[in-house]
């Protein structure tokens, strides 16, 4: 069937912009920063022209039997970029957390047993009862389902702690975590309203590929934005957060870490009053007495 124009053209305008974005992405030098989110980068721009041509090929009246060169090759970059965006959501995860070491430590220990039980998880709906070529497309969203959703979970926690992260809306972490949960919410709506509807020309298949060009445009706006200095992190002793990081850092570790307490709420400061109150009585009793 031969490919939409309009459909056409909004492929080809993703591609661009996915060039753009890497452009920008390099020339900034935030591959040292994202070196996970590079490589996905770089599996994007490079995987999605040589897909586009298949594509074309093998959608022309003549060009079934050319299935296999576009099939194979489609799914090994989908599996791909499913582990690989599972990298990207750990690696920003540590970024916004990069001033808690303590937290980040503990966050990432359980971000990746999160994943291992959402992986287990997705891949239990897998039904390999008839093993065929065709489960792979099956093996692919299950992989692809277990990241969207902690894709959701990061944007959920960006959102959360904002304010006690002194995050700003600015920062380029949370642009491409914003991002990367639109594009999961793309996913689960598309995966929601059209089962089974594989036809490239459907409208829903351009509301889809509409809120990828608005993700893309997203992220270019953020990388095109001069990057906030970086300046080391202040906060309170009695602050919230911080002994929390005080409590996960000493977690794992034979060092004992003194948590610092109120003065009126003190243990000890509480006992010497009792102390001073009962000998007081004590005295008092003796004196009417004698």
């Amino acid at each position: 069937m031969p490919l939409d124009f309009a459909m056409s053209l909004m492929s080809v305008m993703e591609f661009m912009l996915w060039a753009t974005l890497g452009f920008l992405f390099w020339k900034k030098k935030l591959h040292k920063r994202f070196p996970a989110l590079n490589v996905y980068l770089a599996l994007r721009v490079g995987s999605m022209p040589v897909l586009l041509g298949l594509l074309y090929i093998q959608a022309q009246p003549w060009g079934h039997q050319y299935f296999p060169f576009y099939f194979y090759p489609y799914w090994a970059v989908y599996i791909a970029s499913a582990i690989t965006l599972f990298f990207v959501t750990i690696e920003i995860f540590r970024s916004v957390l990069s001033s808690f070491s303590g937290l980040k430590r503990l966050g990432t220990i359980v971000f990746r047993w999160v994943a291992l039980v959402s992986a287990v998880a997705s891949l239990g709906s897998v039904s390999f009862s008839h093993l065929s070529v065709m489960i792979i497309p099956d093996i692919a969203f299950a992989l692809m389902r277990s990241v969207s959703i902690l894709e959701l979970c990061l944007l959920a926690f960006l959102c959360l702690c904002l304010n006690a992260l002194q995050l700003s809306l600015k920062d380029i972490a949370f642009g491409f975590g914003l991002g990367l949960g639109l594009m999961s919410a793309n996913d689960f709506v598309i995966s929601a309203i059209g089962p089974g509807n594989g036809s490239l020309t459907a409208p829903v298949q351009f509301a889809y590929e509409g809120v990828i060009l608005v993700t893309l445009l997203t992220w270019i706006a953020y990388c095109a934005m001069p990057e906030r200095v970086r300046t080391p992190m202040v906060m309170p002793a009695n602050s919230t957060i911080y002994r929390w990081n005080e409590i996960a850092s000493a977690l794992g570790h034979s060092t004992k870490v003194a948590v610092q307490q109120p003065a009126n709420g003190f243990f000890l400061t509480d006992v010497e009053r009792v102390v001073e109150k009962v000998l007081t009585r004590n005295l008092q009793g003796n004196e009417s007495k004698s």
